[in-house]
């Protein structure tokens, strides 16, 4: 089959639109020697040609948002997001909230598996960081979440901080207009907060990508989480969708990551736990953590039946 106009139009896309221009070009020279040769003349179906081509794109750098789409349903041209199908998503998915609770002991639980955008699920994130405001210790879940909007991140770390003094947590600089997004903690947020200073344990896994990453490495480079689990997938770079054909679309990365304090990010290399944990082990290692603290807190008065549930809990977990 010829692919040529799809490469031709993927091309057009990284050398207008990849962060970084002179790798855009590189790449794309690299999908056309691989037409040229007859790489993808076998290639019938539109699924395995984004597969080929995914392989191809991520093999100057890496970069794991960099790459091909294949969508079962039409891809809209003028809207490659298909933003109609994105709420439709989301909305059956919890907004991204997968389970709310406090466990026993009196340790709050938030396992996510997407960031939304606020604007769309930021009423579901309040409800969810106002379920667990009065927890002694938050374990915050994302081993499974592929990441998703910085303004979302900026929101739920709101939640994490005081309100006197915002808190820069990350910045976004952009190829297109060459000027950088800064993400700062919200002096204001609906709700109470968790507050600055009760221990926070952030879960990881080798499948933690992009804004989840930002989350786990905002929080730990302002000493405000640690992190347990295994090292994250690292793709530091955030883009855009563009039409290729009727069931195919491109992610572009257009942008990247640079983090405030260590002027860095967790492209390529992810970022590393404070305490290494396989996936499975992650969150049984931070609840024994979080109940180890609840019970420091004292058993007198009110804090006598928490008492009692945190040496039970962590006696089942022993």
């Amino acid at each position: 089959m010829d692919w040529t106009a799809q490469v031709e139009t993927l091309c057009a896309q990284l050398t207008e639109h990849y962060v970084f221009p002179e790798v855009g070009v590189e790449i794309a020279e690299i999908l056309r020697k691989r037409l040229a040769a007859g790489a993808y003349a076998e290639i019938s179906g539109d699924e395995a040609f984004a597969a080929a081509v995914t392989e191809d794109l991520q093999s100057v750098n890496g970069d794991k948002h960099l790459r091909l789409i294949h969508s079962v349903d039409e891809v809209p041209v003028d809207d490659p997001l298909d933003a109609a199908l994105y709420r439709a998503e989301i909305s059956l998915s919890g907004y991204g909230f997968a389970r709310v609770e406090r466990l026993p002991g009196n340790v709050g639980y938030i396992d996510t598996t997407m960031f939304c955008r606020p604007e769309m699920a930021g009423d579901r994130a309040v409800a969810a960081m106002t379920l667990v405001a009065d927890t002694d210790a938050l374990v915050f879940d994302v081993r499974r979440n592929r990441g998703g909007s910085p303004g979302m991140v900026a929101l739920i770390c709101s939640y994490f901080f005081g309100f006197d003094e915002p808190t820069h947590l990350n910045s976004i600089y952009w190829r297109a207009t060459d000027h950088t997004d800064q993400f700062w903690t919200l002096p204001y947020v609906p709700g109470p907060r968790f507050g600055p200073s009760k221990p926070i344990y952030v879960l990881t896994s080798s499948l933690t990508f992009s804004g989840a990453e930002e989350l786990a490495y905002d929080l730990q480079t302002r000493d405000r989480a640690t992190i347990v689990g295994e090292r994250t997938r690292g793709g530091a770079n955030p883009g855009g969708r563009y039409y290729v054909g009727p069931h195919l679309k491109s992610a572009v990365p257009s942008g990247r990551a640079v983090n405030p304090v260590r002027n860095d990010n967790w492209e390529g290399v992810g970022v590393a736990p404070d305490i290494e944990a396989t996936a499975e082990e992650a969150f049984g290692r931070a609840y024994g953590l979080a109940l180890r603290h609840v019970l420091t807190l004292g058993e007198d008065g009110a804090r006598r039946a928490v008492a009692a549930e945190a040496r039970e809990a962590l006696a089942a977990l022993q």
